[in-house]
């Protein structure tokens, strides 16, 4: 291919001082001689132009060199805040080196060259360019692009830079305002622009104040007293001369936002002075007229003036008084009367709103003053620029996976424009956030950031110097996912087979799919003799659903290019690398053809697995196995080794055993009778890691006891699909898999688990290289989800005690049990009253007596939701009150022998003999029954065995008389359940169950024998404030039991306000001293030993007594 060079003419330098109006120039080339003729015009400098040659690719010979450019590691869409530091950067590569040349290195913002500042820094090493943001501010938002140019030509990369503004200090205010300037300085004025901020804060802008410097100090000055509304203002008062800076602050009703950036150093200073003093003096002249007086800004709270100077100026500066008059009127005022002014410019504040004035400017020196200028005519005071309109609707589109590409129509009526705020909101959350932080002219935004796969809605405004306006109306949702476009290049086309008049074909799938399913390939054909290469034809009209073809009707002998295009519903690839000249012939060797389709899947640091499709062409047997060899990347052909010995009869295999991060190559060789044929192409390179993020396949059981696969791909993109296969086949029995497809989550749910679905199952995520994995479900694997299942299906609650029985005091039994775990739902089903605490999971209930009647089967049933429980004890008799204690199938069979159903006690007859009597039950004629005194049995033969009587379960011992005299006991309030009296040895008693309001008064006990008595009186009130309580109990039990007490159900313990005892094994008492209302409560008195626990409860209510007086005085 021949090359045809261009000239290029460049002024490399410029000297010297002579004046040129027109040169030519003679330049040989060694291809051909070209005349140019450069007119240069009128300058002041002599340009020396140096050629260079540039072809129609873009690159160019210098010296015989050609420069490659190329931009590595290039630097992406940036997000920064107010006040950081930024950095991009690129690797550049040049090729080949030379010596000394370096590449011109230009970064732009905004397609404007960027120049080295305080701001803004620049590197350039050799082979990395780097740009340094230095304290951000919202002025560096922009598109960034970095250009290297070089003699051949130029590379360029460009990426946007978000700045976001700083946390404010005051929740509400604005952010601070950017992009100050100054405009038309004169001598003691200025015009001070800028930008309206994208966020208001909480209300609305109020208006804004401009601050001055004078360089060289550190003093900020407030230049209005009044917030104005507009975007510029006119600063006067300034000193000739001198150099300032500005800055702006917005306010809203919170309060006062943060300073924004300073703006450029501006001089106080005419323009045309410098230009004057450059000519001759005039002497002692009068200044002439001014011209062109014209009102340049008017608003409603301030009118700038401005005038062309007089051309008549005499020999010094001249200075300017100003006028005004009422329009109507013939009353001309002087405004500055004090001082006048030396620019000519000025700005008029505090006039009347509404009113229309006339102005009109005099000319003055120190020779005298001018005549007064032409008026402005009438000026009514008031905003000449209006608000903008709202822009129209947004239009998003889908861009990438963070962003979404806006587009809207520009706003119809708005006059000196500045720029376009675009705002996004997630749907659902009403909250509005910056998509750009600086306005923008174009109707047409990139907003990055975003989140993927989440919804946004989008809304615009337009401002221009007199503030916002209206946000236009919102656009409809969008899907933050990446965009469709067309497919990348087929690769790999290959020829499995030939014979006479077709060839067999097959070729790899696009690596990018563009984001949508590849639809079809089209294959194109053409000739190659002599090396002469034909027109290119397209073979099938009609796109292919597979990755192979038979292309036919071909001449024999004659050899064909082809190449393959992919298409998606965006539109069709470029086309595929083409093959080399491929003979049209038929095969006669054979082995078997080489095998297709390689690609990897589940690639983790040790081990992947390698697919492959067999060859087309079988040779002269059928292909009956395969070989996998692997080799390091960087390992030369020798390299090869075989990754297995035996023959794999299958179409996949895994290989493990690879070092962690070493990269592989992969090929495989088919096998038939004849022998092994030629290698596959090579697949690789395959870097063995496992790719973060990556999530193996797990097996889960519901609490229904369905078992199903699980995959997970969090980052899963629009048009991905999961893909489940057997054994690495596709699945032709979809009646044994039911699969569900969520977000980010594949459930493989098996319909009806059994042998029939032993094997490895994977899942892989398509056009998402690196996600997959497998699942192996062996038969031991299959029992072990198969019990995990019934138990999920049929839960059981757990118990910690089997039911037991315990025997209590009087014959009173208790049937009781303990589960391991429950929830609050637990319930126990029983038709007796049952006492189940579900903290300590104790379930309990008791019986009086063991009857007869009572043999048989107790059950509790428990029910937890869907969990069962069931705990029995048997209890088996011999058909009279005996039972005994069995175990059998798990349940416990217990027996009730013996026991006493009234425990020993005593009773005074009417002839005052003490009787000892107790009852017994479950009792047999063998049954033996023995009488004891002071620890000595008492036998037969013994006079006290004379006092023992027995009728049916009732035992008797007659103790006799126990000394002279009678003994009465009297009481007036009749006995019952609630109210019991009796004695015990010495001690006389009256015991008052649950006592009431109704117990309280005086309680007397006569003691007299018909001759003597003895009379106690008991004052029952419920009062005993500041004094102390004691309360004792009886106890007795075999053995002595743990003597415990109780307030409010929690334990008590001795200390200096509260003793308690339990002396001689009988006796336990509490004594509260000093009592007070927080003594009162519910007491219980527990007894504890091996057969049962019993608690005799009383409650103390302590009262106030002034207390209550003062209540009872209230009521009255």
């Amino acid at each position: 291919m021949q090359l045809t060079p261009t000239l290029v003419l460049t002024a490399l330098s410029l000297q010297g001082s002579k004046i040129v109006k027109k040169q030519v120039y003679l330049i040989l080339n060694h291809v051909r001689r070209q005349l140019i003729t450069h007119s240069l015009g009128y300058f002041s400098l002599i340009g020396v132009c140096v050629t260079s040659s540039t072809s129609a690719d873009g690159y160019s010979a210098e010296h015989g060199v050609t420069f490659e450019t190329t931009i590595l590691d290039k630097f992406e869409v940036a997000f920064g805040n107010e006040g950081e530091t930024l950095s991009l950067g690129c690797t550049v590569i040049i090729y080949p080196t030379v010596k000394k040349y370096q590449p011109d290195v230009v970064w732009y913002k905004n397609s404007v060259p960027l120049k080295p500042s305080k701001w803004v820094h620049t590197h350039w090493s050799g082979e990395r360019a780097t740009l340094t943001l230095v304290h951000l501010n919202k002025e560096d938002e922009g598109l960034y692009t970095l250009r290297v140019n070089t003699k051949s030509g130029f590379d360029t990369h460009s990426a946007f830079v978000f700045v976001r503004d700083a946390d404010v200090e005051l929740e509400g205010v604005p952010v601070a305002p950017l992009d100050v300037r100054c405009h038309d300085a004169n001598k003691d004025y200025v015009v001070v622009t800028w930008k309206q901020p994208a966020v208001e804060g909480s209300s609305s802008i109020l208006g804004y104040y401009i601050d001055r410097c004078e360089v060289g100090s550190h003093h900020w000055a407030q230049c209005n007293d009044t917030p104005v509304k507009y975007a510029r203002f006119p600063v006067t008062g300034l000193v000739e001369g001198r150099t300032y800076i500005f800055r702006v602050r917005a306010l809203n009703k919170q309060g006062v936002s943060r300073p924004s950036r300073i703006s450029d150093p501006v001089v106080a200073m005419d323009p045309s002075d410098r230009a004057r003093l450059k000519g001759e003096r005039e002497l002692g002249i009068v200044p002439g007229e001014a011209t062109d007086v014209v009102v340049t800004e008017a608003t409603k709270s301030y009118v700038v003036l401005a005038w062309k100077p007089p051309v008549q100026r005499g020999h010094e500066g001249v200075m300017y008084y100003i006028e005004k008059c009422v329009s109507g009127t013939d009353a001309w005022q002087r405004v500055n009367t004090g001082m006048p002014v030396k620019s000519p410019r000025f700005a008029l504040f505090d006039l009347a709103e509404g009113k229309s004035y006339n102005f009109r400017v005099r000319c003055c020196n120190s020779s005298g003053v001018s005549d007064a200028s032409v008026s402005t005519g009438d000026i009514t005071v008031g905003d000449k620029l209006d608000l903008p309109s709202a822009p129209g609707t947004p239009v998003p589109v889908r861009n990438t996976d963070t962003s979404v590409t806006v587009f809207w129509e520009a706003s119809t009526d708005v006059h000196h424009l500045v720029g376009y705020y675009l705002e996004c909101s997630e749907v659902g959350t009403d909250v509005w956030m910056p998509c750009n932080n600086k306005p923008i002219k174009q109707t047409r935004f990139v907003s990055h950031g975003l989140i993927t796969g989440a919804n946004y809605v989008f809304r615009v405004k337009a401002v221009n110097a007199a503030g916002y306006s209206q946000s236009s109306s919102i656009s409809e949702a969008v899907v933050v996912k990446a965009a469709i476009a067309i497919p990348g290049k087929p690769s790999d086309v290959t020829m499995l087979e030939a014979v006479k008049d077709y060839m067999m074909l097959t070729w790899s799938p696009p690596a990018n799919n563009g984001g949508a399913d590849v639809r079809g390939y089209f294959v194109d054909y053409r000739t190659v003799k002599d090396g002469i290469f034909g027109k290119w034809h397209e073979m099938n009209h009609q796109a292919l659903s597979t990755a192979s073809y038979k292309a036919e009707n071909l001449k024999e002998n004659v050899f064909y290019q082809f190449q393959v295009r992919a298409m998606n519903m965006a539109g069709v690839s470029k086309a595929s690398l083409a093959t080399g000249g491929l003979e049209c012939k038929e095969w006669t060797i054979t082995v078997p053809g080489v095998p297709v389709g390689l690609h990897a899947l589940e690639v983790r640091d040790t081990s992947l697995v390698i697919l492959w499709e067999p060859p087309t062409f079988n040779g002269r047997a059928p292909v009956n196995g395969y070989y996998l060899d692997l080799k390091v990347a960087s390992a030369g052909e020798e390299g090869w080794m075989a990754a297995h010995e035996k023959v794999n009869r299958t179409k996949h295999m895994k290989v493990t055993g690879l070092k962690p991060g070493t990269s592989y190559v992969f090929r495989i060789r088919a096998q038939n009778l004849a022998g092994v044929g030629k290698p596959s192409a090579a697949l690789g390179p395959i870097v063995a890691e496992t790719r973060p993020g990556t999530k193996d396949i797990y097996v889960d059981v519901d609490d229904d006891g369905v078992i199903s696969m699980v995959f997970e791909c969090s980052e899963m993109k629009e048009g991905c699909e999961f893909v489940w296969s057997k054994n690495y086949q596709e699945m032709t029995d979809t009646s044994r898999l039911t699969i569900i497809n969520e977000k980010g989550k594949s459930r493989a749910v098996f319909n009806n688990p059994s042998l029939e679905d032993l094997g490895t199952f994977s899942c892989m995520v398509t056009n998402m290289e690196g996600f997959s994995s497998s699942y192996t479900l062996t038969e031991e694997g299959l029992m072990r989800l198969l019990d995990i299942s019934h138990d999920h299906k049929f839960p059981v609650i757990p118990f910690k005690n089997e039911m037991a029985m315990d025997l209590l005091e009087k014959g009173r039994v208790r049937f009781w049990t303990q589960v391991e775990k429950c929830t609050a739902d637990c319930k126990v089903e029983y038709k007796y009253t049952m006492n189940f605490d579900k903290s300590t999971g104790i379930i309990e209930m008791f019986m009086d007596s063991l009857e007869v009647t009572d043999e048989g089967t107790f059950t509790f049933n428990l029910v937890d939701g869907k969990a069962k429980g069931t705990t029995s004890l048997v209890l088996i008799g011999d058909g009279k009150t005996v039972f005994t204690c069995k175990p059998s199938e798990g349940r416990t069979f217990c027996s009730a022998g013996p026991h006493f159903v009234e425990y020993l006690d005593f009773t005074v007859t009417s002839e005052c003999d003490v009787l000892l009597k107790c009852k017994i039950g479950n009792i047999k004629a063998e049954t033996e029954i023995t009488w004891s005194k002071d620890c000595i049995e008492i036998r037969d033969g013994d006079d006290d065995a004379k006092k023992i009587e027995r009728q049916d379960c009732e035992l008797t011992f007659n103790i006799g008389k126990v000394g002279e005299g009678t003994f009465w006991i009297f009481w007036s309030q009749e006995l019952d359940a609630r109210v019991q009296s009796g004695f015990t040895g010495e001690q006389l008693w009256l015991k008052i169950n649950e006592p009431t309001e109704k117990d309280k008064g005086k309680y007397t006990m006569d003691i007299f024998d018909g001759k003597d008595g003895l009379k106690r009186v008991f004052d029952l009130a419920g009062k005993a404030w500041e004094e102390s309580l004691n309360l004792t109990g009886n106890v007795w039990g075999e053995p002595v039991p743990t003597v415990s007490w109780t307030k409010n159900e929690n334990e008590l313990l001795s200390d200096k306000h509260i003793t308690l005892k339990f002396e001689h094994g009988k006796f336990a008492s509490i004594t509260i001293d000093a009592v007070s209302t927080v003594d009162s409560g519910k007491y219980a008195l527990v007894v504890k030993n091996k057969y049962g626990t019993e608690a005799g409860e009383f409650t103390v209510s302590v009262y106030n007594p002034e207390e209550e007086e003062s209540k009872e005085g209230k009521k009255d």
